[in-house]
């Protein structure tokens, strides 16, 4: 026998080092971690929400503990057990010699390398448990469907809640089976209870014991997850152009998933009875039968009837199963009461009588009024050049649709928060106390309606009705301070003893350059850090000393931080999906940014899967506003709709649909934390907007299941297809546009959420989706169905149209130059009446290089065969549909579409006589562009430029001389042009 080999010590020395780093590593990760918790505390505690805290951290921890103790207790109690009961004697073998340097080291260490398995596992699975507490909770406060599923007439609510909980625990059953089943083979090993090359018995009476047990336990397991397994099937993808339980799984999965049941129950049993007979013939035997059924009767059998059965006829045998996955995915998505119409049946693309339409058009005196100019996703730099004020303010990439009612008139407009820019200061403002002390916060609400613009000499300006500092306009704003916003994400450190000097930058005084008016934060946001010992702890948190030096932290400081409205919302109600796009609206005379939030689950039976994140994004997700997280789903529900006050950070939910029972489930498990419908203001509730994210996940969904007729449906010959963006060189999906109009069947307009959609793999147009933001009528949502056999021009069709025109055509040629850009906008599809669809296109001009904005030039219309562009969209109306069908592009009460400079706009800078200055009329239809006339449109342009910048710098004969030139330029213009016509 071997001289057993020493065991390697460290040193007294070496022993204190690595004690001592390893007492710094504990002592810097458990403050590190206590820091995090508290100022999350804090936070939670400073918005009232700290039932969400508690209820989450007792959740989770309750699952870190059960799950830690049961997978590390029980492992490391199969090892003891393996331990103890080794045997006191083993046979001499080379095996066993091998083997004895190991037990040496292992004997006198043998509780430390138990304790530290059973941390190290306990603390693997607490960590995997605890990020199942939603699931947990949703087990706990499991609310009733009132609906049964159609195989097993059981409540859904079993499905959405108790299943996924169930499968949780069956996982970890298992895992813990398996861990204690390796850590007793090696154990038994190690110590001579197991002998692989040993001559004589292999396992002594205590290893086969304790390993007769495990396996039993391992194939009970087995017996209840073939039991789970029968409902799983409404999960499954067998179908394959459908989800849920098909022919094969009812008729020849179903019974043998239950025969395998009691099989597997009968090899627990086998193992079991090993402990007694001390012979595994038997559960081998049972064990073979298991594996031989689960293949023959699980596997082969369900294969066989698929393909020689269902295969040759699938439309038929599986019709009953796909109008199960119909109904299902519908009722999933909120789709189950779409109102399908019949929409322009007897127009065909290409054969409109002008007549008719113009007709339909004076008839339908809502939608044209309101027709959109201005797109928000254009004309944000527009924003910043005009209403900027500082360079510390700044405007979201993306601006927001919304709409008010101003003189009892209803429009929609674009609108935007006037935010602090952190990435906008300047190298000396980006100190600390600058950026965290005087920076502070935003001011301003900024609106423009949306059908309207500005004629002057530099382009179609928005016109700004609520504008500048001091806010002024027809939008009335009490508190215009924005602490709160889309673009702040540094913290801020606010608040000062009373009579001490502001110190927060406000706004300029009098419009000034030179001079600015302080201010000191007075709102109930912030949390409180006046004692050293908070300071202290926003100074580890942020790992910023001047939390604790500087004379700008003081008794009545406060921190401001987490102040994206959508991160706080995520925050305060981490059960929601929060829809990537918040706007603000002004309630009251308070800005407040309104968000939506989703209730998911993936686990409803027979309803499509999809990506959340993929489902719902489109050609502007990352560019302003926020993706998803690409989470798999299958039911949605637009449950919340929340506000955040741009002043002090107040956090509000309301239940918008308080039927939905994952709502229901955790407002039982968070009760308190979200408040009821009836709790919103009236005029709250009127700037609701139906959630872009939905919308876009709904849309998609209808492109396969308009269909009710299961043969259809499973030969896919219906399919639609969302179409992609035209106005981008990216193949991303369009996104879908907030416009005011009249629906077919209404007698009045609303705002409402549209998207075309095209024939599948086509791009002719089929469908137009709309989903009502009325309060009367939030969520209808109609689907115009176009005749399938008449070519409608898609989107796609429609841009190709504009572009390619010879009228359009010169003036990209124009537009498109060293100095400018052609920004094609929104394309709008918009329904007239019952003749058909129009489609209008504003085109804007950006001048070059980063102090260039858009500026609306032209307008483009589309009307079955037909297209207009013109300078205004009552000109393009009358090219479509002859003289006169431009009034329209008015109101009752005269609106106009474009409206003239003056003392109603004096946001917009103007010439000394805008009268005085002559535009020069658009060429003649068919009219050749010649160089003269080029250099006549540069020459304009540049007297345009030169007007702007001596008005800009108070140049009264710099002006006189640009109007001057100005007119040469036009002069020069009329001639080239009569130049080209012969004339």
């Amino acid at each position: 026998m071997r001289p057993p080999v020493p065991v390697p010590t460290l040193s007294r020395r070496a022993k204190l080092v690595i004690g001592a780093i390893a007492v710094l590593l504990v002592l810097f990760t458990v403050v590190g971690t206590l820091t995090n918790v508290y100022v999350d505390f804090l936070w939670f505690e400073e918005t009232g929400y700290t039932e969400v805290f508690w209820t989450e951290l007792q959740s989770r921890a309750l699952l870190f503990a059960v799950a830690g103790v049961a997978t590390g207790g029980l492992t490391a109690l199969a090892m003891y057990l393996a331990y103890r009961f080794r045997p006191t004697f083993r046979p001499m073998s080379l095996e066993q010699q091998n083997l004895e340097r190991y037990r040496q080291s292992l004997e006198p260490r043998r509780g430390l390398v138990l304790t530290g398995v059973a941390v190290v596992l306990g603390l693997f699975a607490g960590f995997t448990a605890q990020a199942n507490w939603e699931t947990w909770l949703s087990f706990r406060n499991s609310t009733d469907f009132g609906r049964t599923d159609p195989q097993f007439g059981i409540d859904l609510s079993f499905f959405v809640f108790e299943y996924p909980f169930y499968r949780l625990l069956l996982g970890f059953g298992f895992a813990i089976v398996i861990l204690a089943l390796i850590g007793s083979l090696l154990t038994h090993y190690v110590f001579g209870g197991l002998r692989l090359q040993t001559p004589g018995q292999k396992l002594t009476p205590a290893a086969r014991v304790q390993l007769s047990v495990l396996l039993g336990v391992f194939v009970a397991l087995k017996a209840v997850a073939y039991w789970l397994d029968r409902y799983g099937l409404v999960y499954s993808n067998r179908g394959e152009v459908f989800t849920g339980a098909s022919y094969t799984d009812v008729n020849a999965l179903l019974v043998p998933k239950t025969i395998l049941v009691f099989i597997a129950a009968v090899c627990a049993v086998a193992f079991f009875a090993n402990v007694f007979f001390r012979n595994f013939l038997l559960p081998a035997v049972a064990l073979v039968l298991l594996l031989v059924s689960s293949l023959v009767i699980g596997v082969a059998y369900p294969a066989i009837v698929q393909q020689f059965v269902v295969n040759p006829s699938a439309n038929e045998r599986e019709a009953p199963y796909i109008e199960r996955a119909i109904d299902s995915t519908l009722d999933a998505y909120g789709l189950s009461e779409v109102d399908y119409v019949d929409y322009a049946q007897e127009t065909t693309g290409s054969e409109v009588d002008p007549e008719v339409a113009l007709a339909e058009l004076r008839n339908d005196t809502e939608t044209i009024p309101n027709a959109r100019l201005l797109d928000p996703n254009v004309l944000s730099d527009t924003f910043t050049a005009r209403q900027q004020i500082r360079n510390v303010y700044g405007f979201p990439e993306k601006l927001d649709i919304d709409r008010y009612t101003i003189d009892g008139e209803t429009g929609d407009y674009v609108v935007a928060v006037r935010e602090l820019n952190s990435a906008g200061l300047s190298e000396n403002q980006s100190s600390w106390i600058n950026r965290h002390t005087v920076y502070t916060h935003g001011n301003g609400f900024v609106a423009a309606p949306a059908n309207e613009v500005v004629a002057g000499t530099e382009g179609g300006e928005p016109n700004f009705t609520t504008r500048d500092l001091p806010v002024r306009g027809d939008i009335e704003v009490e508190q215009p301070r924005v602490y709160y916003g889309e673009l702040m994400e540094d913290y801020s450190v606010v608040g000062a003893p009373e009579g001490a000097e502001p110190r927060e930058f406000d706004l300029p005084e009098g419009g000034s350059e030179d001079r600015q008016i302080n201010n000191t934060y007075d709102g109930e946001g912030g949390v409180e850090i006046g004692s050293f010992f908070r300071q202290l702890t926003f100074a580890i948190y942020y790992r910023e000393r001047n939390f604790l030096l500087s004379s700008a932290v003081n008794d009545e400081s406060k921190v401001l931080y987490v102040r994206n409205p959508r991160d706080r919302v995520e925050k305060a109600a981490p059960f929601l999906q929060i829809d990537g796009d918040p706007y603000p609206a002004v309630v009251d005379g308070q800005i407040l940014w309104l968000l939506d939030g989703y209730t998911t689950s993936d686990s409803y039976p027979y309803a499509e899967q999809m990506q959340l994140g993929e489902a719902a994004a489109d050609a502007l997700t990352g560019t302003g506003t926020t993706a998803l997280p690409n989470e798999t789903f299958n039911y949605i529900r637009d449950s919340v709709k929340a506000t955040v006050d741009a002043y002090d950070g107040t956090i509000t939910l309301y239940a918008w649909d308080e039927e939905d029972p994952v709502l229901q489930t955790f407002m039982k498990a968070f009760p308190g934390v979200v408040e009821p419908r009836s709790a919103m203001s009236e005029e709250l509730v009127s700037h609701i907007r139906y959630p872009e994210d939905l919308f876009k996940v709904q849309r998609d969904i209808l492109t396969r299941y308009h269909v009710d007729d299961p043969i259809t449906f499973y030969e896919g010959s219906d399919r639609w297809q969302i179409p992609d963006d035209p106005t981008r060189d990216i193949e991303e999906d369009q996104p879908p546009y907030y416009i005011l109009a009249q629906r077919p069947g209404d007698e009045e307009a609303s705002f409402q959420l549209t998207s075309a959609l095209n024939a599948f793999q086509r791009d002719n147009l089929s469908a137009f989706v709309s989903a009502s933001s009325a309060p009367d009528t939030y969520g209808e949502i109609q689907v115009l169905q176009l005749p399938g056999n008449t070519p409608f021009r898609g989107p796609q069709q429609v841009q190709n149209s504009f572009t390619t025109n010879n009228q359009v055509r010169p003036d990209l040629t124009l537009f498109e130059s060293e100095n400018s850009n052609a920004v094609f906008g929104n394309l709008l599809t918009l329904p007239i009446g019952d003749a058909g669809l129009l489609y209008v296109e504003p085109l804007y001009v950006e001048g070059a290089g980063d102090s260039g904005f858009p500026l609306l030039q032209r307008v483009l219309v589309n009307f079955g065969d037909r297209i207009g562009y013109a300078n205004t969209l009552a000109e393009a109306l009358d090219q479509v549909f002859g003289d006169g069908a431009g009034v329209v592009a008015s109101d009752a009460d005269g609106v106009p579409t474009e409206v003239e400079e003056g003392e109603d706009n004096p946001g917009v800078e103007q010439p000394a006589d805008p009268t005085d200055v002559p535009i020069p009329p658009d060429g003649e239809e068919g009219l050749p562009v010649t160089p003269d006339m080029e250099q006549a449109v540069g020459d304009i342009n540049a007297a345009l430029a030169a007007l702007a910048e001596a008005q800009r710098a108070g140049d009264f004969a710099g002006q006189g001389q640009a109007l001057e030139d100005l007119q040469s330029a036009v002069d020069a213009y009329q001639a080239a042009q009569q130049a080209a016509a012969g004339e």
